[in-house]
């Protein structure tokens, strides 16, 4: 056999071991690899609060799978709810909960309120504070409002000039608390926006939040951190 025979076969042979190849190739079987199916993070959040109406009445309605959610209301203030709340979590059954501090300014001296904010900081890395009251954080859900001062007495006229087209009451000179139709209407769409009115109180308050320095938090009116303790609820906490 010539050499140029020889060089054309073992051409031939090398491009039928690469289309042979190929074919083997197409004939495998694809290898699937998939990740495993990330299960969201169980958490227990255990908030104890000044109010025993409202604060407790409104965590209560917070019924989703990936949460247990306990409110305790206490009816300390400031500084002695922190030290309430540090008491309960050293219970065995609340070993592994998130614990929330959740209170007003209302009319107690700035340096315990401020003093409240940084025990409760300390001992549990967060805390939902509301200057003047809680249902500043109940407005916010209706109204852009900017965080100029609201005497806290404004407060029920004010929700209850939303609440009235839909036929419902917050009463807050009586029970004080929010009912299911009430937690219903703050989750559900705001036809200004097409956005839920839970997720525009949580921008508000941000916007409010990033304004303000901190250095004195008794002095912010009117603001509040509430949003950050519903964030951490629907598993989408902002960083501080």
């Amino acid at each position: 056999m010539s050499k140029q025979s020889k060089e054309h076969q073992a051409r031939q042979v090398h491009k039928e071991k690469l289309r042979s190849a190929k074919r083997a190739k197409r004939n495998e079987a694809p290898i699937l690899e998939r990740d495993a199916p990330i299960k969201p993070l169980f958490r227990k959040f255990l908030i104890v609060s000044e109010g025993v109406n409202t604060e407790v009445s409104y965590f209560q309605q917070f019924r989703l799978p990936h949460i247990k959610v306990v409110p305790i209301g206490t009816g300390y203030n400031t500084i002695s709810l922190v030290e309430k709340a540090i008491e309960l979590a050293a219970e065995p059954q609340y070993a592994d909960f998130e614990v929330w501090c959740v209170f007003d300014k209302d009319s107690f001296p700035n340096g315990r309120f401020n003093e409240a904010i940084r025990l409760a900081i300390h001992h549990f890395g967060r805390v939902a504070y509301s200057n003047q009251a809680f249902e500043y954080w109940l407005i916010l859900h209706f109204e852009d409002h900017q965080g100029s001062a609201m005497d806290r007495k404004l407060y029920e006229p004010k929700i209850n000039q939303y609440l009235a087209p839909h036929k419902l009451f917050y009463d807050g000179n009586g029970s004080k608390k929010v009912g299911k139709d009430f937690f219903e209407l703050m989750l559900a769409i705001d036809p200004k926006n097409s956005k839920s009115r839970q997720v525009n109180a949580i921008t508000r308050a941000q916007n409010i939040f990033r304004q303000n320095t901190h250095e004195s938090p008794a002095l912010e009116e009117s603001s509040t951190t509430v949003f950050q303790l519903i964030e951490a609820i629907n598993g989408k906490e902002d960083a501080q």
